[in-house]
């Protein structure tokens, strides 16, 4: 059984649709925002593929949004685009049916390391205010999601970096398959902060980017509208002396799975192309996401499926043909996943 994608929810430095995203990763030059005020504490540089102008309390209320992190304020705004978009409304028949997987590297790395200062710098460890320390955990986002639009369904947060993504929709692949779902909001976010600037500066994986991006997953038969995108299998491993041949092989896993055969495949997202450079076709079209908005990480392969459904809303002829959306770590793991989209993927419907 195959999941079924009808609708989606962007919040990105490229904006607020995955047509502007397409857009940024086709224009080949990096989309940059002054963050240099933003921040009392030194950033590695004054501009930024971050977010301008977000706002969550003009987007959400006042209510329920005073101390949230900004990471959970981006998926929460995701979350509810895509609910809107999919045109699902939660209600006392189907909210207990409907779930949030987020992908995500460390939750809010910023919320982590300021709680921790201020153990060791009040005058009394007790003296840290209590209110702060939700957004210290992972799940935060996920379980603030779920609130927020009244959902009672699978909850979940899958920690993985680059991978996170692909590893959130095997995981709401399989919840589906097995019956514990009927739709489940899956996506990842990352976002832009001092500590992560100088995380992604000192390890040379070039600067920090910002971004949520969830999608709406149906199971099959239980979807109101149409299809905007089918995910027919996702695979993942661990390859840390050969990444190459580890992607290739887990690509190729995938495809089977799907029953796709390799020479059919016309598109290729994620950042991580020339790890199939012998495994598709040469003339496959690739979309990275790096180049454009950064090292976004957990948010990076949402967005690249972001890209995709795009890509197929605006050339109908491509509809129905399988993609390849793939990531890796630099510890070796690995993931793909094969995705059919369809002609109106990219409309933005908010």
């Amino acid at each position: 059984m195959s999941g079924v994608v009808t609708g989606c929810g962007v919040v990105s430095a490229a904006g607020d649709s995955v047509a502007e995203v397409l857009a940024a990763i086709r224009a080949g030059t990096a989309v940059r925002t002054d963050v240099h005020d933003r921040f009392a504490e030194p950033l590695p540089e004054a501009e930024a593929p971050a977010i301008a102008g977000f706002d969550v309390r003009g987007l959400l209320g006042r209510k329920g949004t005073s101390f949230l992190d900004r990471a959970t304020a981006l998926a929460m705004v995701a979350c509810g685009r895509a609910l809107t978009d999919g045109e699902l409304t939660p209600d006392d028949d189907n909210r207990h049916r409907i779930g949030v997987v987020l992908g995500t590297t460390t939750g809010s790395l910023r919320s982590t390391m300021d709680f921790s200062r201020e153990t060791l710098v009040q005058d009394k460890p007790y003296l840290v205010n209590p209110v702060l320390f939700p957004n210290t955990v992972m799940n935060c986002a996920a379980g603030q999601a779920a609130i927020r639009y009244g959902l009672r369904g699978v909850n979940a947060t899958v920690a993985g970096g680059p991978l996170a993504f692909l590893y959130a929709l095997r995981y709401a692949l399989n919840a589906i398959r097995r019956g514990y779902a009927d739709a489940l909001l899956v996506g990842g976010v990352e976002e832009y902060t001092p500590n992560t600037a100088w995380a992604a500066r000192l390890t040379d994986a070039g600067p920090a980017g910002e971004a949520s991006a969830v999608y709406l997953l149906r199971r099959r038969g239980a979807e109101a509208g149409g299809a905007r995108a089918e995910v027919l299998s996702v695979a993942t491993g661990f390859a840390p002396d050969d990444a190459d041949a580890g992607l290739a092989g887990c690509a190729g896993r995938a495809l089977a799975a799907a029953d796709v055969r390799t020479a059919d495949v016309w598109a290729l997202a994620g950042d991580d192309a020339d790890g199939l450079r012998n495994v598709v076709p040469t003339t496959v079209e690739r979309l990275p996401v790096r180049p454009a908005l950064g090292d976004c990480q957990a948010a990076a392969g949402a967005l690249a499926f972001g890209a995709l459904l795009a890509r197929c809303a605006e050339e109908p002829e491509q509809a129905g043909r399988p993609a390849l959306l793939t990531a890796r770590s630099r510890d070796g793991g690995v993931a793909a996943a094969v995705v059919r989209g369809w002609a109106g993927g990219g409309d933005d419907h908010r």
